[in-house]
């Protein structure tokens, strides 16, 4: 019997039919060469053999005393869980981000442990793909793409390797993805404030220069100064899932022109896309877009690991100019880090974690709409960069698929994968319509900022 912590629980409570609270995964694989036509039916049945669940896929939740926690299921039924489908023809990517996307509106049955894995056929030029979904409460997004990159091999020839239900994970790291950040940094400062009396002074006077900045410098990103938009409107329980991958060489070749960092540019791929889509919606507000951005921090001569705070980024998707846009998301990512830089890893969580409760309070209440604090979660997750197999299929992609959440209507997660940035737009269907083009917009974004540096 394992007590769930705060933000666990926090994870629960937030659920509702038009709200699920899961993360998944999408990776695409080749067929091993010389494999025979039903080469993924042949898995599937191997799959099913595997019945070995380890944890944390063998708890389910119970409660005791009204408390919820973690208790092993004795009665795991494997079936239930892991499901082998086909794509309907002609079997292209549009039949599988389609089913994704359905598969990622269904809520998770609570009386068993809430976890499902999708083996998928179908599709076209000999590939197929594993669609995995797993609620926050029971592992947070970057655990989950650890699991998955633990699933593979570098290893073409390696077979007999075990599914995602079968790993033994290992602990939670500072390396939260986007919602779990916001959440975990709450929950820290009111579970462990007596614990924190010793960063008040840093945290207080660093907030202070914020807001006096704000004050000072209307385009500053103030901790309220989020624009209202439709990206922050109540949501239906109905999702869109879009994914595309891009080139990492164009991208650093970008960073090397400007002297910017690749998640300066991939933040500045997605303020383009935002800006496109809005305007094509007459939906763009005056004022720019604000980002929720977690970004590393990590020292490069320190001994510790990485450091990861959060930064309220602003899009600047009032600039016309795309080469300019990409400058000014530069620096205001420079100054976000230059602050944190100065400051202990408890005093980053602690500082967070105020700027980020009158978010936390509009997005669980919606009793606060004038404290908008960001309008878009971008959250770059690294991956592999090497390829990698699984039971000698080619990975071809891997792409995240995060939350959406009332007064938070898109996610734009992306990892990096063997010469790839792999992006996965979550979004209300019915809040955006037409969503997928914003993979269009991307590579708009990134053929500007090429164009702008001559490239």
């Amino acid at each position: 019997m394992i007590p769930l912590s705060p933000t666990d629980q926090l994870f629960l409570w937030l659920e509702k039919r038009q709200q699920p609270m899961h993360v998944g995964g999408l990776q695409l694989f080749s067929f091993p060469e010389n494999a025979p036509d039903d080469y993924v039916a042949r898995l599937a049945e191997q799959l099913r053999q595997q019945h070995q669940v380890t944890a944390p896929f063998n708890r389910r939740l119970s409660y005791r005393l009204g408390q919820p926690v973690w208790v092993e299921d004795d009665q795991l039924d494997l079936e239930h869980h892991f499901r082998f489908e086909a794509l309907p023809t002609p079997g292209r990517i549009r039949e599988l981000l389609s089913f994704v996307s359905a598969e990622h509106s269904h809520l998770m049955d609570r009386e068993r442990p809430m976890w499902e894995v999708h083996l998928i056929e179908g599709l076209k030029d000999r590939q197929f793909a594993l669609y995995t979904k797993v609620h926050h409460s029971l592992i947070d997004g970057v655990s989950a793409m650890r699991l998955a990159t633990r699933m593979l091999s570098e290893n073409p020839q390696e077979t007999g390797m075990p599914p995602i239900w079968d790993m033994t994970p290992r602990a939670r790291s500072g390396g939260d993805d986007g919602s779990l950040s916001l959440w975990r940094s709450v929950t820290h400062l009111l579970g462990s404030s007596g614990k924190q009396l010793g960063t008040i002074p840093t945290v207080a006077k660093e907030l202070l220069k914020t807001i006096n900045q704000a004050r000072k410098d209307p385009a500053y990103h103030s901790i309220f100064h989020a624009p209202r938009s439709v990206l922050n409107q109540k949501i239906t329980g109905s999702r869109r899932f879009a994914a595309q991958s891009y080139c990492l060489k164009r991208i650093k070749a970008v960073c090397e022109a400007y002297g910017t960092t690749v998640n300066d540019v991939v933040t500045a791929m997605c303020a383009s896309a935002l800006r496109t889509y809005l305007m094509n919606q007459d939906a763009l507000p005056a004022k720019p877009l604000i980002a929720f951005v977690p970004v590393s921090l990590r020292r490069d001569d320190s001994s510790e690991g990485n450091q990861v705070g959060v930064i309220l980024a602003n899009l600047h998707t009032d600039e016309n100019n795309a080469g300019q846009r990409l400058m000014k998301i530069h620096q205001s990512m420079e100054e976000a880090k230059d602050r944190y830089r100065n400051m202990s890893s408890e005093e980053i969580v602690n500082y967070t974690a105020l700027t980020l409760a009158p978010a936390a309070f509009h997005l669980l209440t919606g009793m606060a709409p004038n404290w908008q604090t960001f309008n878009v979660v971008i959250s770059n997750v690294p991956g592999p960069s090497e390829p990698r197999y699984w039971n000698g299929a080619r990975l071809e992609g891997m792409y995240p698929v995060s939350i959406a959440m009332d007064r938070l209507a898109l996610n734009m997660t992306l990892t990096s994968y063997n010469g790839q940035v792999e992006f996965g737009l979550i979004g209300c269907r019915r809040t955006l319509p037409s969503m997928q083009r914003m993979l269009d917009h991307l590579e708009e974004g990134l053929a500007e900022l090429e164009t702008a540096a001559g490239l």
